[in-house]
């Protein structure tokens, strides 16, 4: 990822318009800020929610509160509670997936 040129930009994430996503089970809320191809949200996800398909994009991931888990598609799971998170590059690893059984908030830069 390279950050392409941009001026010092205050945003209050909160006051961002969310769009909402449907999971195969529960909802994810985005507070979505673009710069070129960089993407930046703060996401939200619901009690319950799983993502309906499996992603190869890179993220870096910081989970703000509740707890995340993920899933590779080889069959590997992590767990990351506030205050972990994890990096991965676009098509670097098997795809993944994210779930959560009590919600969880993170800051995603992909």
């Amino acid at each position: 990822m390279k950050l392409p040129p941009l001026p010092f930009t205050a945003v209050h994430w909160d006051a961002l318009p969310a769009t909402e996503h449907k999971g195969e089970t529960g909802t994810a809320l985005w507070r979505t800020l673009n710069n070129g191809d960089v993407r930046m949200r703060v996401v939200e996800y619901s009690p319950g929610y799983l993502a309906d398909h499996w992603c190869d994009r890179g993220h870096v991931i910081y989970v703000l509160e509740g707890e995340l888990q993920t899933e590779l598609k080889d069959g590997r799971r992590f767990t990351f509670p506030a205050g972990h998170g994890y990096t991965v590059s676009d098509f670097g690893d098997p795809a993944h997936r994210s779930s959560t059984v009590t919600g969880a908030k993170l800051f995603i830069v992909d």
